[in-house]
């Protein structure tokens, strides 16, 4: 049974590669149009009559409300606002609804795939056999990259909400120990390391909390230089949290073991970005990948489509404005 209200979804290519089924999603709107991309200037004239946007990474802005007084929902297919003016939304009287929790799965395998592939320095293995080293080898192995294990290695988690907790279980599997750290700008817990006493113990840190203005930097020069020097550091979370020209200087003068990120401070990088230089030793970098599992995706379609459901039924969901 379609539900009230005709529904604009903005850049639906951002979310489906073809590959998802978007039937609950149409079945929950009397009508659904859809934009495989839409640019600034686009916005209010797509958006014109309809009582719903549906956005991923569109911008919705102040000058958006104003000029759509007929919207009543603002779906957001991310757990990410930062693209919707949510207090022009509150001023206007527009719901606002995200989605959490879709990608818990995606991430958590993507971060220690990260990991494992820092410890077992994959990528230079497998260069190295793309060079022929292996073929000239007069061994029947070639080790010319330090391995090492998890098995009995620490673990420093910064965030341990699902993802955090999902994280962990993983690497405890991999026999690892696992700390927790206190992030900035959050109340003191007893469970909780503060960074100074939690980065020194540790063999490897992956980052699972949000940017925020106590967040951004949190991992300048200074906390870098705290770690062991063979540490490993992961994050998937966001570009921002590390200081991203200290991290390159640290993997250059060797303090780090290796570090990987799929996300950067500003994406896409399209004017370079420190982590992008090609003389950075022991360094991987994703796409912003980690969350695009099928299975993750579909999730989001799920959860758009029973936000929409819950809203015009007088109950809503994930609300955020």
């Amino acid at each position: 049974m379609k539900h009230a209200g005709s529904a604009v979804f903005l850049d639906y290519s951002s979310l489906d590669l073809g590959d998802l089924d978007l039937g609950v999603l149409r079945d929950s709107f009397t009508e659904l149009t859809l934009h495989a991309s839409t640019s600034t200037e686009q916005v209010v004239e797509h958006l014109q009559g309809a009582q719903v946007a549906i956005t991923n990474k569109v911008v919705i802005d102040a000058q958006t409300f104003a000029a759509c007084p007929q919207l009543k929902l603002v779906l957001v297919t991310a757990t990410g606002t930062n693209n919707v003016d949510l207090v022009s939304a509150r001023e206007h009287g527009v719901t606002v609804c995200n989605c959490q929790g879709y990608g818990t799965p995606s991430v958590a395998q993507h971060t220690l795939t990260l990991l494992l592939a820092l410890a077992t320095r994959l990528p230079d293995y497998q260069q190295a056999v793309r060079q022929g080293r292996w073929q000239q080898s007069t061994q029947f192995c070639l080790l010319d990259f330090p391995i090492v294990e998890l098995e009995g290695k620490t673990l420093g988690l910064l965030g341990h909400g699902e993802l955090g907790g999902a994280v962990a279980r993983l690497a405890e599997a991999f026999g690892m120990r696992v700390l927790l750290g206190q992030v900035p700008g959050r109340p003191a817990r007893a469970d909780r390391l503060p960074l100074e006493e939690l980065l020194p113990q540790v063999d490897a840190l992956t980052l699972h909390c949000p940017l925020n203005e106590q967040t951004r930097h949190m991992l300048g020069a200074r906390e870098l230089a705290l770690l062991k020097p063979h540490a490993l550091v992961v994050n998937t979370a966001r570009g921002g949290l590390i200081d991203e020209q200290a991290l390159a200087d640290a993997l250059r003068n060797g303090h780090l073991g290796g570090a990987a990120t799929d996300v950067l401070s500003v994406e896409p990088p399209v004017n370079g970005n420190p982590l992008l230089a090609a003389d950075i030793p022991r360094l991987i970098v994703t796409p912003h990948s980690a969350w695009g599992a099928r299975e993750a995706r579909q999730r989001i379609v799920a959860q758009t489509a029973e936000n929409a459901r819950q809203f015009f039924a007088g109950s809503p969901l994930r609300v955020v404005a």
